[in-house]
């Protein structure tokens, strides 16, 4: 019978590259405080970004009186939506629940930018841009949804059904609905399209 080496490690002894024991919250005990301090910072920027939007949003002007959802109800949504995400945030961290590490970026460094497909999508958002005026919100979104959809490999058709219908409905929901004019363009003095 051969004596047990000294140099060899303790079967029963704790493995030290482990985690650490788990919390009952399942954060682990070790915690560092520049996590929970991030954590806290985090949400305190999401909820000041939230009174920020809604101190803001007490700037646009109103004309009159319609009875209809105005140009401060979306502020008013998205600002109420922060303050009320950055407030759990803080309210998590203080119980103890942070955010799980990410690892890495899963990117391929060894792939090369795809340049062509980045001036088409450039050059869709220029012809955007200048088709607004011309031709109308409907035919510029429509073109931008259409032509960033495309770029990105989708069937064209597809695209195109998709762009037409997500550009009429937005032009519905801000006319008709918000009261806000987007220029229609060729689509002037049509009912629901043009405000």
């Amino acid at each position: 019978m051969t004596a047990p080496d000294p140099t060899a490690p303790d079967p029963t002894a704790p493995d030290p590259t482990a985690p650490g024991p788990a919390s009952r919250d399942g954060v682990s005990a070790g915690v560092s405080r520049s996590a929970r301090a991030e954590e806290y910072v985090f949400g305190a920027l999401v909820a000041a970004l939230g009174v920020f939007t809604l101190v803001d949003a007490t700037s646009i002007a109103v004309r009159g009186s319609t009875g209809t959802v105005g140009p401060r109800a979306f502020p008013y949504a998205v600002g109420v939506l922060l303050l009320v995400t950055g407030v759990a945030a803080i309210v998590a961290t203080a119980r103890g629940r942070l955010g799980a590490a990410q690892d890495a970026e899963d990117v391929d460094a060894a792939v090369r930018t795809d340049w062509a497909t980045v001036v088409k999508l450039v050059a869709v958002l220029v012809a955007h841009l200048a088709l607004i005026d011309v031709a109308g919100w409907p035919v510029a979104a429509a073109v931008l949804f259409f032509g960033a959809a495309w770029t990105l490999g989708a069937v064209w058709w597809k695209a195109l059904l998709v762009a037409v219908a997500l550009a009429l409905v937005v032009q519905v929901l801000f006319a008709s609905g918000l009261g806000l004019s987007l220029p229609a363009g060729v689509f002037e003095g049509v009912p629901l399209l043009d405000g």
